[in-house]
């Protein structure tokens, strides 16, 4: 007996129109996850403010919207080329191996000629439509982090963290010399801030996933140095994140600015002694307790910066 082959409105091969949209919704998301948003979202929240502070309120909206429209694609073409770069640890550890290129969702040349064209997109806005040196930061802070980072420290040196912080903190000063031309000293001591932040920021995400870098074999701190060490880390940079906010608060930032640092300074300090005071006493860790408050921190002590600007 032959079966009739069952009657269909398209031919072979011919997709229809909503399998179509699913692909290009799934390509569309595929991109996306690549620039890693959340990253550029947080290095945003930093450089608004700084812009709105270096122009003593709001800036001109055509550099605010230049300055934000260059930074989150420098931050894309950064994430995306770091994803290209780290495409055969990615499979290897658990929190990264959903992402698009350990997931074959697209292919490594893609990847790199879509990282390549946000970086000449970044950089060629800012050098139209701002100045030298903040067209020179923007280029520099992708060329940092994925050649100097991500290409050489990160694989080599427990260190990386702290090297990798420069282009972490770079959104800072780049929109500060967006307005101005240059870095005031506040611009430097708000870089300061976000530069020592980095460090019990990452350092918490790095005991989460402290097999997965072992497994990797990338050498950050967790993985290769002992727990005291790590916490005796996680407490200095604290301690310099909240000292480096309260430098800031003389050069020019008023009291909502410095009551907040003070305020958030103590929570965040209490927190990172917290996660070493479960250490030590061998119960929960819960390391991701402080990676969450820290990025509460950052972002309520940049809202303060944004609102002395204002006032």
């Amino acid at each position: 007996m032959i079966t009739e082959r069952p009657i269909t409105s398209r031919a072979p091969g011919v997709k229809e129109r909503g399998e179509t949209r699913r692909d290009r919704a799934a390509v569309f998301r595929a991109y996306l996850a690549l620039t890693k948003p959340q990253i550029v979202e947080l290095l945003l929240v930093t450089t608004v403010p700084a812009l709105m502070l270096a122009a003593g309120g709001w800036p001109d909206l055509g550099t605010l919207a230049i300055v934000l429209i260059g930074g989150a694609l420098a931050g894309g073409a950064a994430s995306a080329l770091n994803c290209y770069i780290d495409r055969d640890i990615d499979e290897l550890m658990r929190r990264t191996k959903r992402r698009p290129l350990p997931a074959h969702s697209v292919t490594p040349r893609a990847v790199l000629i879509f990282g390549l064209s946000l970086a000449v997109i970044s950089v060629a806005l800012m050098a139209v439509f701002t100045n030298w040196l903040a067209t020179a930061l923007t280029a520099g802070a992708i060329f940092y982090y994925d050649v100097v980072y991500t290409l050489w420290l990160k694989r080599r040196t427990p260190a990386n963290t702290f090297w990798g912080g420069v282009c972490g903190a770079a959104p800072v000063i780049i929109g500060w010399a967006a307005v101005t031309g240059s870095v005031a000293p506040l611009g430097w001591a708000l870089f300061a801030v976000v530069f020592f932040w980095q460090m019990p920021h990452f350092y918490a995400l790095a005991i989460k996933y402290k097999d997965d870098y072992a497994r990797a074999g990338i050498p950050m701190l967790p993985v290769v140095r002992s727990v005291g060490r790590v916490n005796f880390e996680i407490v200095l940079y604290t301690v310099l994140t909240v000292v480096a906010s309260l430098v800031a608060w003389p050069l020019g930032l008023g009291p909502i600015y410095g009551i907040t640092a003070i305020v958030t300074g103590a929570l965040f300090l209490g927190e990172a002694l917290l996660l070493v005071n479960r250490t030590r006493k061998g119960g929960p860790i819960k390391p991701m307790r402080l990676f969450h408050w820290s990025i509460t921190y950052l972002t309520i002590l940049f809202i303060a910066v944004a609102v002395d600007a204002l006032i």
